[in-house]
């Protein structure tokens, strides 16, 4: 049966509330991509977060009633918690609780189709719940017995460490084979041009890939629909060049993840040409611009090509102002045509408006993407003039 839960975000610092709400709105995409049932939303502003319970007691001991009147099965919090701050909540609470790291991995998990992506999310998941166990075992630290195990021998809990770090040196040497089969597979596809897509989950990659390479990669309008390196080859007007559709990027993508996926993340490290997707009909598409760039920073990968495909334009919306409107114009008062003109044409990465379902400017997009990959090929193989 699917769980029902309550939501849980605080605002902390110059955090505005309209910031942590469409933050819950991302953290309830995420719940219902995990099978559950979001019910209600809780926000708090702190000055300083509560070391014991995260949130300030008041405003748990309303979680508390509400959840005893609605018969709720979990909390997730939009913050990554510590062990003790589980435990001490789930003993107010007298419910599972999860935070969004727990989340986001759970999602993973039910995703990974390939027996490489699965070992990417397990080994993930082990790297999270080792400094856990200690809250999950309290109930069993009694001496191990038996003959030839009397005396001071291994608690419950030190075994279980031992066996997930055996564990995880285990799946970290499998993944270290895998990698070298893939850097193998990448040497063998340096002779053309690469590019990679990137952007935030859900934005449409899987969709324009489809289109561009006429294929039938899987996609879906949930997160993470795509967590499998797809490679194509594509070719427009007889310039060749390979085409890679990666995992999404997210707001606070674990760590963890960002390790155990470094071998995907390398399809992009070592693309010759970023194709950022970004969802402009989203109304934190600058914020979620900002999460893919910072993240394209971690993993050494910001000093690239980029073309900026803006997706989804038929879906965009905006509100006109008054006449006697005297409050500063944001970007939800703006057309389509009006931004534009706005900071985006003044980008330093060129960009193109399309939308993928309609398949609104698609020639326009062939096109670019066709000159950027044919200035990379010329520079590469100044040479091979027949292809053009």
């Amino acid at each position: 049966m699917p769980e029902r839960a309550v939501l849980i975000g605080v605002a902390v610092e110059d955090q505005s509330i309209s910031q942590i709400e469409d933050n819950l709105n991302e953290l309830e995409l995420l719940a219902v991509t995990a099978g559950g049932i979001p019910v209600r939303k809780f926000i708090q502003r702190v000055v300083t977060l509560n070391p014991r319970t995260f949130i300030g007691k008041g405003k748990l001991e309303e979680i508390r009633d509400f959840i005893m009147n609605k018969s709720i099965d979990l909390a997730i919090f939009d913050d990554e918690l510590s062990p003790s701050q589980i435990r001490n909540i789930e003993n107010e609470l007298e419910i599972r609780v999860i935070d969004r790291t727990n989340l986001i991995l759970d999602i993973f998990a039910g995703r990974a189709k390939t027996a490489y992506a699965k070992t990417q999310v397990e080994l993930a998941q082990y790297e999270y719940l080792l400094p856990r166990l200690a809250g999950m075992w309290t109930h069993l630290e009694r001496q191990r017995g038996g003959i030839g195990l009397r005396g001071p021998g291994e608690t419950e809990i030190e075994t279980d460490r031992r066996i997930i770090r055996t564990k995880i040196a285990s799946l970290k040497n499998h993944l270290q084979k895998i990698d070298k089969q893939m850097i193998t597979q990448r040497k063998n596809r340096k002779k053309l041009v690469r590019v990679s897509f990137v952007g935030y989950t859900n934005v449409g990659k899987s969709t324009i890939m489809n289109l561009i390479s006429k294929s039938d990669i899987f996609s879906e309008n949930k997160l993470f629909a795509t967590l499998d390196t797809t490679v194509r080859k594509v070719v427009i007007d007889n310039l060749p060049f390979l085409l890679s559709d990666t995992v999404g990027f997210i707001r606070k993508l674990p760590h963890h993840l960002v390790e155990s996926f470094k071998s995907t993340l390398d399809e992009i490290r070592e693309a010759d040409l970023l194709l950022h997707v970004v969802d402009i009909s989203h109304s934190g598409f600058e914020e979620q611009i900002a999460v893919v760039n910072e993240t394209l920073i971690e993993i050494d990968a910001s000093n690239k090509p980029v073309l900026i495909v803006f997706n989804k334009i038929d879906a965009y919306t905006y509100t006109e102002k008054d006449e006697d409107d005297l409050t500063p114009q944001n970007k939800m008062n703006l057309s389509l045509s009006e931004l534009k003109k706005s900071w985006m044409a003044k980008n330093h990465s060129p960009c193109i408006f399309i939308s993928a379902l309609r398949k609104e400017n698609l020639e326009e997009l062939h096109k670019l993407l066709y000159d950027m990959v044919k200035e990379i090929h010329i520079t590469r193989y100044p040479y091979d003039t027949f292809l053009y």
